[in-house]
């Protein structure tokens, strides 16, 4: 049987390829591809997100402003902070697009880790405490973090042994947005006789996961190099449009193209706007047809449906 520390770098890491560290490559000259590139390109540089595989060492800040380098962006956020040591999925949210944050940040994470037991415990007892930080926890933040450290609300979904090899316990685990793992896997060592987090990797937040496209650095880097050299291919398929992930996570309504000017101006949306029924739900994104127009959160003011939250124009 493989040691758990392969299997959580073999396995898991499978669709990189790498072992969570990226190769380090001569930095790129100075260039102005942005300039000849195609048109449908640049709109998709304004508003895309990259799925991307975060090496082990960097902070998700760097990671970030790396691909904000390699891209030569005005601007690139992350979804959703990975500690240094930590893998897995960073969406990187391009340009225009940093503005959705609402809309990718606050939904459930899911990881695979490494949780080494301090003390030799059955698999009953294990399973007991385990059973115990499951649902809706009370969870203070670890002291070294950049959040107030102030007691807070999370919920556990999962929390699954997936193998055990003596005090080494691979597991996953499917937790609400801002919960901490680390400080989890202590929690439930506490009446264990200690326990800590060994190794982790996040293998899916809200709609990324390690099937949607998943890309290195490395990867990243290797499509930038043939963009200077004129070739689009790659970077093209590493960018994923915003559009179809809206669709995916939002209730969508169509508008009446007359009112598609005063739309994309900031109107607040009226139902004389709407091509159908009003949404259900209090957040929704608005298009015509194809085109995405924005996003709306409900208003209770009479006469006006919702008003917008993020308008593309």
């Amino acid at each position: 049987m493989k040691p758990l520390k392969d299997l959580l770098h073999g396995n898991l890491n499978q669709s990189s390829g790498q072992t969570g560290k990226t190769k380090k490559k001569p930095g790129l000259a100075p260039s102005n591809f942005q300039q000849r590139i195609s048109e449908e390109l640049r709109n998709s540089l304004q508003f895309s997100i990259i799925n991307l595989d975060k090496p082990t060492g960097p902070t998700s800040f760097w990671t970030s402003q790396k691909v904000k380098h390699l891209l030569k962006l005005k601007k690139t956020a992350h979804f959703g902070t990975l500690d240094p040591m930590v893998t897995g999925i960073l969406p990187v949210a391009l340009n225009r697009a940093c503005k959705l944050n609402e809309v990718f940040m606050h939904r459930n994470k899911t990881y695979v880790g490494i949780l080494r037991l301090h003390e030799e415990v059955s698999d009953t007892k294990l399973q007991e405490a385990i059973k115990k930080h499951l649902g809706e926890i009370t969870q203070l933040p670890p002291k070294r973090s950049r959040v107030k450290r102030a007691n807070r609300q999370r919920t556990i979904h999962t929390f699954k042994i997936l193998e055990r090899e003596g005090k080494d316990v691979l597991f996953s685990s499917e937790v609400q947005a801002g919960t901490y793992i680390r400080k989890l896997c202590h929690d439930i060592g506490l009446e264990l006789g200690g326990a800590h987090m060994l190794e982790l990797r996040r293998t899916q937040a809200g709609f990324f996961d390690e099937t949607k496209n998943l890309v290195t650095l490395y990867d990243l880097e290797a499509a930038v190099q043939e963009l200077e050299k004129g070739n689009e291919e790659l970077i093209r398929k590493i960018l994923q449009p915003v559009e179809p992930i809206i669709k995916e996570l939002l209730e969508t309504a169509q508008i009446a193209p007359e009112s598609k000017p005063s739309l994309l101006n900031g109107k607040p949306l009226q139902e004389q706007d709407l091509k159908g029924k009003i949404p259900e739900e209090e957040i929704f994104a608005l298009f015509d047809q194809e085109q995405f127009i924005g996003l709306y959160k409900k208003s209770d003011q009479p006469e006006i449906v919702a008003k917008p939250t993020f308008v593309y124009n």
